[in-house]
């Protein structure tokens, strides 16, 4: 979903441009990426957990950033398998040396047809501007028998890690002059299924994992999505550091519901699913 003006009309998007100022920004956080991303270790085991990884199979891991859902996969595919991560960031490929690595967009991929065991999207189908030509080539590189597992994020009511950042952007700043598609846009389990449904990949199982997140302070808090949210971090950075300054003292009112006696707590709803192609 567009971003809207501050009349309430569309913002036009411009899928390109999008892509860049995502792959610029990604590029940017690489290193600082790796490290915040850690703090996500339960959902990822979870999208592993779902996916049945055995030894031998091989495996795409698309919108991998810096390769942790990728390498855990490689654990469990064994050396007899083969697990490749993707990613339009080559700065986020770079942090995973150890990989098989392939700069590609999503949308466009660089593999043959069922090629792959599985395939991994870990928080990545929400950035991909035209998300069914994605889930076409995720069916097209997947194996009749093999499996799609991805998390998205819930609803924006329920994702307060993420909302909590983007309610002060939209109260202090004015509309991106890029508009970007909502990240919560898959957060209803059924507009997942039809979303899945409609590139003909039959959803499996559609399950909610909370995932809960603490910080010692607002500034710890507002300094991990800067870490981790390529496109949107690349705007901010651009902003004079007046304005930065005033999001950054936002965040304390905005976080002030999930105070907890060490700083902040905050749980997030993800959606993880399976789906096979039909």
């Amino acid at each position: 979903m567009p971003w809207a003006g501050g009349d309430g009309s569309p913002v036009s998007f411009h899928a390109a441009q999008f892509k860049r100022l995502e792959r610029a920004g990604y590029n940017r956080i690489g290193p600082r990426y790796l490290a915040a991303a850690g703090a996500r270790r339960e959902l990822a085991d979870a999208l592993l957990t779902a996916a049945g990884l055995a030894p031998g199979q091989r495996v795409l891991d698309l919108a991998s950033g810096p390769g942790l859902l990728a390498r855990d996969a490689q654990a469990l595919a064994g050396d007899a398998g083969l697990v490749v991560a993707s990613d339009i960031s080559e700065g986020q490929l770079a942090c995973c040396p150890d990989l098989a690595r392939v700069a590609a967009d999503g949308e466009a991929l660089p593999f043959a047809d069922k090629s792959f065991d599985r395939v991994l999207c870990g928080l990545g189908l929400m950035f991909f501007p035209d998300d069914q030509a994605a889930l076409r080539e995720i069916h097209r590189v997947l194996r009749p028998d093999g499996l799609l597992a991805l998390s998205v994020w819930g609803r924006a009511e329920e994702v307060p890690l993420v909302e909590t950042a983007l309610a002060c952007m939209r109260r202090l700043l004015p509309p991106p002059k890029v508009a970007r598609p909502s990240i919560f846009r898959f957060g209803d389990r059924e507009e997942l299924a039809r979303r899945l449904a409609s590139a003909d990949c039959c959803a499996s199982e559609i399950r909610t994992v909370r995932l809960t997140a603490s910080f010692a302070d607002a500034a710890a808090y507002w300094q991990g999505f800067l870490d981790l949210a390529g496109g949107a971090a690349e705007s901010l950075s651009r902003l004079p550091a007046e304005k930065q300054q005033a999001l950054a003292a936002a965040v304390v009112e905005e976080l002030a519901p999930h105070a907890a006696p060490d700083g902040y707590r905050l749980t997030s709803s993800v959606l993880v699913a399976t789906a096979r192609p039909v």
